[in-house]
This record gives C-alpha cells, sequence and structure tokens, in this order.
C-alpha cells in the first residue's frame, strides 16, 4: 500500500510540474509575442533599417547565449525580452517592405499572421490531443534545420531566388514538426524549463511567419 501510495503521489508531482511548465510557457510567450509586436511596430512607424544578416546573426545567437546561460535565474526573463524584443525590431522593416512595394501588401502580412496563428494552435492541439511523446523527430528536426539554415545563407549571399522558396517551404513544414515536437516535450516532462520552452517556441513562430510572409509574397504579391 505505501509503494502504490507513493507511486500515486509521485505521478501527481510529476503532472502538477508538467502542468506548471506549460503554463508557464504559455502565459511567458503570449507576454513576448505581445512585447515583440510591440517592437516590430514602433520600428516600422520610424521607418528603422533592417540591421542586416550579420548584425542579426550575431545579436540573435549572441542573446540566445545569454538565456541559455541566465535561464535558472531571474536574469533569464530580461534575457528572453531582449531577445524576443531584437527579434520584433528586425521584423519591423521586413513588414515596411511588402507594405510598401505591393498593392495587397497588408493583406499578405494579415494571411501570414493568420497562418501562422492557424499553424501553431493546430500543431499544439495536435500534440496535446494525441497523448504521444515525438521525442524520437529530435534528430531529424535538428538536422533538417541545420540544413535549411545553411540553404538559406547560401540563397541570401548567392541570391537565389528559387532556392529561398525551397527553404522556406521547407522551413514551414520543419516549424510545424518542431511546434509538436516541444509541446510533447513540455507535456510528458522532457523540457522543465520554461525559459527555454519559451525561447523554443517563440523562434518557431518567427520562422513560421516570415517563411509564410514569403511564400505568400511570391505568390500573391501584387506590384
Amino acid at each position: 500500500m505505501n509503494a502504490e501510495r507513493t507511486l500515486r503521489t509521485s505521478r501527481a508531482q510529476t503532472a502538477l510540474a508538467t502542468n506548471s511548465v506549460l503554463r508557464n510557457t504559455y502565459m511567458l510567450l503570449s507576454l513576448t509575442l505581445l512585447f515583440s509586436a510591440v517592437v516590430a511596430g514602433t520600428a516600422m512607424a520610424l521607418n528603422a533599417p533592417h540591421p542586416g544578416i550579420i548584425i542579426t546573426l550575431v545579436g540573435y545567437f549572441g542573446l540566445l547565449f545569454a538565456v541559455e546561460k541566465t535561464k535558472n535565474s531571474g536574469m533569464g526573463l530580461v534575457s528572453v525580452f531582449a531577445l524576443t524584443g531584437f527579434m520584433g525590431y528586425t521584423i519591423g522593416p521586413i513588414l515596411n517592405l511588402y507594405i510598401n512595394n505591393f498593392s495587397n501588401g497588408t493583406e499578405i502580412v494579415m494571411l501570414a499572421l493568420g497562418g501562422t496563428g492557424t499553424i501553431f494552435l493546430g500543431m499544439s492541439a495536435y500534440a496535446l490531443a494525441s497523448g504521444k511523446r515525438f521525442n524520437q523527430w529530435a534528430g531529424m528536426l535538428f538536422m533538417g534545420i541545420l540544413v535549411a539554415f545553411v540553404m538559406s545563407i547560401i540563397a541570401v549571399v548567392f541570391s537565389i531566388p528559387a532556392l529561398s522558396m525551397a527553404v522556406s517551404a521547407l522551413f514551414v513544414l520543419l516549424m510545424s514538426g518542431l511546434i509538436v515536437y516541444q509541446t510533447g516535450e513540455i507535456v510528458h516532462g522532457g523540457e522543465t524549463n520554461y525559459i527555454t520552452a519559451t525561447v523554443t517556441l517563440f523562434v518557431t513562430i518567427y520562422n513560421l511567419f516570415l517563411s509564410l510572409l514569403q511564400l505568400l509574397g511570391v505568390f500573391m504579391g501584387e506590384e
């Protein structure tokens, strides 16, 4: 009886901890998305220039490193908002580019935003409803993202539109899978740090939105 009671108590504690991580992740994710949107809107209003690929990569990986180093302390929240704010700033000039260069630019942006939200909610709901853990996807997703990242750098450096399109389509698939994987990890206790989980989901949403924006711009853009 004692062993059975101990097992039930352990399972209850695990479920409670998992629910806490999931709740805190979604709460922080909502706040960071809002903060990032405000920063992006401010950058648009000020017509701020894009920092360029080098500064963007240095800033992203530098702040990502700061998040990793501070994720178990109060400074972790500061690092998260610094990272998501910086990423929001990089989106502002891109949105201005679409709105100014396409007569239906606002429609394209809204469709990309709606598509991102729909995919995120759909993939999250699938992960939650399935009750499965998708840890077997980890290696495939890691390699896929690494390959897509290298391909995206090549496409930008050598100005290859067709490769950029292929990378965007690949990123949509990879980010959709990453949402399922990360949500499954949270639910099943594979991810216990809500700051790390938040950053992963935020970056996923960021890449998903930009990829959809590029695809829609190519297929729907009216100059």
